[in-house]
């Protein structure tokens, strides 16, 4: 019973300092483009003193029951919400940059009570077809290229022909490292085109709502041959009439020579 008793006061008096609390709901794991905002909510039961952000490891923002937050820099800030006996904190990351990817950790110093999520910030580069319009001729072959630059991290790349998307094996793409820790695409589509089309380009990653596009617009041109073959017999005709004439030429020079002979 003594046992009993002094287990209770001893339980009692860590109540009454606060050391019941705890966080009932950790931050969740945010992937933003970089120059966006990330957002992160932790929350506590009540009885709680101090709760600290820390990114990477590095604590970046204080937020105490007595006080409210301690904001030290204006990327890192915060917004407080209490509902019933539950306080809510919620992490607001400003101009997010590729090198603040990585764990993101709500403590509330005490043991086993620390909460974290993971911020993956990614980047959104350039896309480009360089030839926006392209002439092709009957059962000509043809490579277009499509090029990603400074994204992070490297794109899925697919094709679309009009509304439909092209079969991987018509095109391959190749990756490769960029400055700054950014990824560069090549995709290069290959295809014998039987009719005029628009060819799409997508660029996605997880961070963009809808994937980037750049389009192609093949116009199928199937006169060319027929023109050729005009040009030839045109060719074919002058020639032969250059002749005809030069035949004739010569014959009138004749012609003339006699009768000139004869009348002297």
């Amino acid at each position: 019973w003594r046992c009993a008793c002094i287990y209770g006061l001893i339980f009692g008096s860590l109540t009454g300092l606060g050391f019941c609390y705890s966080i009932t709901r950790g931050p969740e794991n945010a992937t933003v483009l970089a120059g966006s905002e990330a957002r992160f909510n932790c929350t506590v039961s009540a009885g709680w003193k101090v709760l600290i952000w820390l990114c990477k490891g590095s604590p970046v923002l204080t937020v105490t029951s007595s006080q409210g937050s301690l904001e030290t820099t204006e990327r890192f800030t915060s917004r407080n919400y209490t509902s019933g006996e539950e306080f809510t904190s919620e992490l607001v990351i400003h101009d997010t940059r590729l090198s603040d990817s990585g764990r993101v950790e709500c403590s509330i110093q005490q043991p086993s009570e620390n909460n974290f999520a993971f911020l993956s910030v990614q980047v959104n580069g350039s896309l480009l077809i360089k030839n926006s319009t392209l002439t092709v001729k009957e059962n000509q072959t043809i490579e277009i290229v499509c090029e990603a630059l400074g994204w992070a991290p490297a794109p899925d790349i697919t094709w679309m022909a009009n509304d439909s998307l092209i079969d991987k094996s018509s095109y391959v793409t190749q990756q490769s490292p960029g400055s700054l820790g950014l990824h560069n695409a090549l995709s290069t589509l290959t295809l014998t085109p039987t009719d005029t089309e628009v060819l799409t380009c997508l660029a996605g990653i997880e961070a963009l709502p809808s994937p980037q596009k750049a389009t192609v617009t093949l116009i199928f041109d199937n006169s060319a041959p027929e023109n050729d073959y005009s040009e030839d017999n045109r060719s074919t005709w002058v020639i032969v009439l250059a002749v005809v004439l030069s035949f004739l030429g010569i014959v009138l020079l004749i012609a003339v020579i006699v009768v000139a002979v004869r009348c002297c």
